[in-house]
């Protein structure tokens, strides 16, 4: 699905619009109300989202729409795979917590990997609204959006859900777990 330009072939287009309404159809719980097709023709006025989203997909996110906002006529999609996704794991916080370590560096960061895939990490507050939706990452930890004083002080936060609640931890920024990613978030 991936080209230098970020632009879809007919064929994968077509495929993944048709994975993003199913996937729609059968969580409607996590937009109750909307319908497919005022998404699909948000969508088809902004092509170049759908490259971002097919990034997702790719990488294992699940996206799908969590939340509509009726006074900009925009729909936020976000990574809804019941752990964090597996093509995005086993990476730093950022670039600077990448080139901070010495040895045994990961293959990328969360904030570069979010950036060329054309996403925002989510936030803390994102995250929790995330989990009202379902349980998610109750064996992984997704890196959010850290703050940048605590950033400032070399430090990054993730968060999990364990024990009926989300928990928001911290880490240095440099760190690096084979079951941690992040969990994206595209505006449309």
């Amino acid at each position: 699905m991936k080209n230098n330009n970020k632009e879809l072939s007919a064929e994968d287009r077509n495929e993944l619009l048709r994975t993003l309404q199913s996937r729609f159809e059968i969580n409607a719980n996590r937009h109750s109300g909307l319908e497919w097709a005022t998404v699909r023709a948000r969508l088809d006025a902004q092509p170049e989202k759908l490259w971002s989203l097919s990034e997702m997909e790719r990488t294992g996110g699940e996206p799908d729409v969590v939340v509509y906002d009726q006074d900009s006529g925009t729909f936020t999609f976000c990574d809804c795979a019941a752990e964090s996704p597996a093509g995005r794991r086993s990476v730093c916080y950022d670039r600077e917590g990448l080139e901070s370590r010495k040895e045994n560096r990961p293959r990328d960061s969360a904030v570069d990997m979010a950036a060329a895939m054309g996403i925002e990490l989510l936030s803390e507050e994102q995250y929790c609204l995330l989990q009202q939706l379902g349980k998610f990452d109750l064996k992984t930890s997704s890196w959010l959006k850290t703050p940048a004083a605590i950033r400032k002080l070399g430090g990054a936060i993730f968060a999990d859900y364990r024990y009926g609640q989300v928990f928001v931890y911290h880490n240095g920024a440099q760190s690096y777990y084979a079951a941690r990613a992040f969990r994206g978030a595209l505006v449309v």
